[in-house]
């Protein structure tokens, strides 16, 4: 206790300077943020280049980034609300060939936001804090008064509602409207509320159509969640008032850094990007473990099967999300945050070492998909992976 009281000691001092000691703060992170007086809040958006070092600019520069953002929820999901809740779209017909067609746009943007809902209402599921309402939803959507069609209400229309094909029995055909069964339902809160994983969302909405050349990647809502998740749990209100705008912000700096291993998925030869990064990681395991190397190519288990998800989505999947949380500590406070990314992944193989020498294809192969069945202390992980860089 008195050891941890130290700690909390030595972040408050570290961030009340004037100037923040870069290499001090990413010492004590490393280690471990607390959750108390919302320091891990704070030192993530100092770590992801948010805020900057000298702590007087900060004011200023969140209530231009704050406006900015509500810019631009009012350009991209305000205003098109207000307009296809008006229909004002009639005067240019769904089928207009024009690139510059309205429909055409909506039809476009439709299609990666179903696949945002889809992904962002599936988001942690173990954890019941994303169902829950936000104290702090977007007024201008939700107000009573408000005639905009949220992308809640645009992805319903889009997706519940189809036209099916019906053939009687006399071989006549006639379209009529059905309302499609999803795989999976989930409860929805009563007009007025947002849900988190409403805000997250719309977070990915609007960063997708920021980067048209990019747009939305499956997997990109597993990167913006314990991003979100860790503002929007701030125990100071002035703080988490604001999630939503410092989440884009943070998760736009954390994107421009891991752009190339995130959208090069499908380029395993690349060389650079996940193709690039998988090599090191199987070249550092050959480094530090050749035995167990020639085991797993012997098993031909390839690094495709399990590490591309691990690098990813800096094994956002692996660990329940509290130990997301300060294997992230580690990551963005380490300057070479994706070669301890590597150690990270490295070590996970190692503490397994045992049973993948002596078990068989499937059963590695099961136990390297769902690391976390394998209940090994995160603690353990981490020294390992200390250790191996």
């Amino acid at each position: 206790m008195a050891a941890y009281k130290a700690r909390l000691k030595a972040f408050e001092d570290t961030l009340n300077n004037e100037r923040i000691d870069l290499k001090t703060l990413r010492k004590l992170c490393f280690n471990g943020c607390p959750f108390e007086h919302g320091y891990r809040s704070t030192c993530w958006k100092i770590l992801l280049n948010y805020l900057p070092l000298d702590v007087s600019q900060w004011k200023e520069i969140l209530e231009k980034q704050r406006n900015l953002y509500t810019h631009f929820v009012h350009e991209m999901i305000v205003e098109p609300g207000t307009k296809a809740s008006a229909g004002s779209q009639a005067d240019d017909h769904p089928l207009n060939p024009n690139p510059d067609s309205n429909w055409g746009a909506f039809f476009k943007d439709n299609d990666m936001l179903l696949q945002i809902d889809k992904d962002c209402r599936r988001l942690c599921p173990d954890l019941f804090f994303f169902q829950k309402a936000t104290e702090y939803p977007c007024k201008e959507i939700i107000h009573a008064d408000s005639r905009v069609e949220t992308l809640r209400k645009r992805v319903e229309h889009c997706v519940l509602h189809s036209e099916t094909l019906k053939v009687d029995r006399f071989g006549k055909s006639n379209m009529i409207a059905s309302r499609r069964k999803t795989s999976e339902e989930y409860s929805l809160l009563p007009d007025g509320q947002e849900a988190h994983w409403e805000v997250v969302e719309r977070i990915l909405f609007i960063y997708a159509k920021l980067n048209p050349g990019q747009g939305y990647v499956q997997g990109m809502n597993e990167i913006l969640g314990p991003i979100y998740y860790t503002f929007a749990s701030d125990p100071r209100n002035e703080w988490k008032e604001f999630a939503e705008a410092d989440s884009f912000f943070c998760f736009t700096n954390l994107m421009a850094e891991i752009r190339d291993i995130f959208i090069k998925t499908l380029d395993l030869d690349a060389v650079c990007g996940i193709g690039s990064m998988m090599a090191s990681f199987t070249s550092k395991l050959k480094e530090k473990d050749e035995f167990l190397y020639n085991r797993i190519k012997e098993l031909d288990l390839k690094p495709q099967y399990y590490a591309f998800r691990w690098l990813t989505l800096l094994l956002s999947q692996e660990f329940p999300l509290p130990d997301v949380l300060r294997i992230w500590d580690s990551l963005f406070a380490d300057d070479k945050r994706f070669d301890f990314l590597i150690c990270i992944c490295c070590a996970m193989l190692m503490i397994l070492r045992d049973e993948i020498i002596n078990e068989d294809f499937p059963t590695v192969m099961k136990l390297v998909q769902n690391f976390q069945t394998s209940k090994v202390d995160l603690q353990r992980v981490l020294s390992k992976a200390v250790d191996i860089r």
